[in-house]
Order: structure tokens, then C-alpha cells, then sequence
């Protein structure tokens, strides 16, 4: 008996690793090249000729956006045979990459819909790109949870995950009318997106952060639903209520959690009005901490 098969690695088994690590490869080197195609831009000219930090980051954000959903569609398990393999990770793979541009395009023409992202982008907008890039990333968390809810590779598998894919949209862009509603209240009914648009960074952190949040929680949900192929009024429905309560419930804990690590601090004159991208970056931490903190409890 080798090392690697005292450990359970098997030829097979890493046949089907190495193909799945193939498969990834590949698709994170389209999604890259993606990035410019959808936008009709050079993505090489763009990142390394022009410097524009604003495409890069946004890039990276589709990047690790399509690799988290592709830990959702690795399962480290021998299939039934090479070829099924393949046909699994290759569909898992596109499908999630369809629904992260999918995603990116509603929250740009619903969520954001004051301003042209690409536009903004082009532009050298470091703001519009990090909440961008964030969006994606939520996204992609979110897919994530479903794959590993959902069993088999049916029309009913894809169902599911395009469901609750549609529930965590709604959720947010319901998120972000919220803040926006929070932002237009403390500043003479000013607008969040223009905001955004003018290039506050961190505005964009501190929103970021509670975007990124949400898709942590919406993962709790996973441990809760009870995986039903055929009941698809019952999943929509389950995961609607149960993302409704968790954001109701994160919202509550962060705004806690906040007034108790920056004590003494005026957030909204600090990070609204001064632009403190230090005192963004913590909120932005925190949000994310008390997601993982309750999705952790929730598991």
C-alpha cells in the first residue's frame, strides 16, 4: 500500500481530481477572458496598458466569484465513470458561470440601476467596481450553498438551484433599496447610487460588507430545507421565508455588533461625509464576522 492510498487517494480517484482541477482551469481562464468580451474590450489592454485598477478588480471579483461555485460542484468523490465526471463538473461549471453574469446583469439593471456599471468601469471607477466585484462574489456563495443542497444532475437539480438563485437576487436588491432608504435619510435624501457613482469608496466597502454578509447567511437556509426535487413552490417558498428571516435577523445583530465595536464613533459622519475608508473596512469586517458567527450557529 503507497502513502497516497493509505489516505484513500486512489488512481481513479485522482484521475477524477485531476480532470475536475482540468475542468476549473479552463473556466476561470474564460471568465477572465469573459470579463472584456461582454463589455467589448481588450481585458489585456485593459489591465496591463491602460492600468485600469477599476476593470481589475472587478475581474477579480468574477474570478473568485466562478471558483467558489466551482468548490460547490467538486464533491472529492469517484463518479460512476470518467466521462460522467466530466459531464457533471462541465454542467455545475456553466451553469454557475451563466448565473453569476446572470446575477451581475440583474443587479446592474435592477439593484443599480441609477448609473451604467461597464460604463463607470471603463471610467477607472474604483467604487462601482468593488461593489461589483462584491456582488459577484455574494452571488457565487449563494450558488454555492444550493449545489451543495441539491443532489443528482436532473432538470430538477437545476430547477432548484435556478430557484433559490432568484430568491437571493430579490433578497438583494431588497438589501440594497434598505440602505439606500438608510443612506437618503441621513443625508437630505441624497441618492446611495450617485454616491457610488462619484466614486466613495467607502460607501462601497461598508455596502460590500453587508451584500457579502447576506449571501452567508442565505447559506444557513441549506441546513434548514429539505432537499425536494419535484416540490418546486415548496423550496421557492422555504428559501423566500427563510432568507427573510436571516436577513431581518443579520441586520439586527450587525447594527448591535457595531455600536458596541465602534463605540464613540459617528459611522455615517465618518464613512458617509469623510469617506473613512478605515472605519468602512472595519464595518465591512464586522458584517461579514457576524454572518459567519451565525451561519456557524445556525449549522
Amino acid at each position: 500500500m503507497t502513502f497516497f492510498q493509505e489516505y484513500g487517494l486512489t488512481q481513479p480517484l485522482a484521475i477524477i481530481l485531476a480532470i475536475d482541477l482540468t475542468i476549473a482551469i479552463v473556466l476561470l481562464a474564460l471568465m477572465r477572458y469573459l470579463q472584456g468580451w461582454s463589455i467589448k474590450v481588450n481585458s489585456s489592454a485593459e489591465l496591463a496598458e491602460r492600468d485600469n485598477f477599476a476593470f481589475g478588480i472587478s475581474t477579480a471579483g468574477a474570478v473568485a466569484a466562478l471558483g467558489i461555485v466551482l468548490t460547490g460542484a467538486i464533491t472529492g468523490e469517484a463518479a460512476p465513470s470518467y466521462l460522467t465526471e466530466s459531464i457533471g463538473m462541465s454542467a455545475y461549471g456553466f451553469f454557475g458561470l451563466v448565473l453569476i453574469k446572470l446575477g451581475r446583469f440583474l443587479h446592474d439593471k435592477i439593484a443599480l440601476n441609477e448609473f451604467a456599471k461597464n460604463t463607470e468601469i471603463l471610467k477607472g471607477n474604483v467604487s462601482v467596481a468593488v461593489v461589483d466585484a462584491a456582488a459577484a462574489i455574494a452571488t457565487a456563495i449563494i450558488i454555492r450553498a444550493v449545489l451543495m443542497w441539491a443532489e443528482d444532475i436532473t432538470v430538477n437539480t437545476f430547477i432548484a438551484i435556478f430557484s433559490a438563485f432568484l430568491i437571493s437576487q430579490l433578497m438583494l436588491v431588497l438589501l440594497t433599496r434598505l440602505r439606500e432608504r438608510r443612506y437618503a435619510k441621513r443625508n437630505q435624501n441624497a441618492s446611495m447610487q450617485q454616491a457610488l457613482a462619484q466614486g466613495q469608496t467607502a460607501l462601497a466597502l461598508r455596502h460590500s460588507g453587508y451584500m457579502i454578509a447576506m449571501a452567508l447567511s442565505f447559506n444557513a437556509a441549506s441546513h434548514f430545507i429539505i432537499y425536494q426535487p419535484t416540490a418546486y413552490v415548496t423550496n421557492i417558498i422555504g428559501w423566500f421565508v427563510f432568507s427573510l428571516i436571516m436577513l431581518v435577523a443579520l441586520s439586527l445583530l450587525i447594527a448591535l455588533v457595531k455600536k458596541l465595536v465602534l463605540a464613540g464613533i459617528n459611522l455615517a459622519e465618518e464613512v458617509e461625509k469623510q469617506h473613512n475608508i478605515g472605519i468602512a473596512a472595519v464595518e465591512m469586517a464586522i458584517s461579514i464576522a457576524v454572518a459567519f458567527i451565525l451561519t456557524a450557529l445556525m449549522a
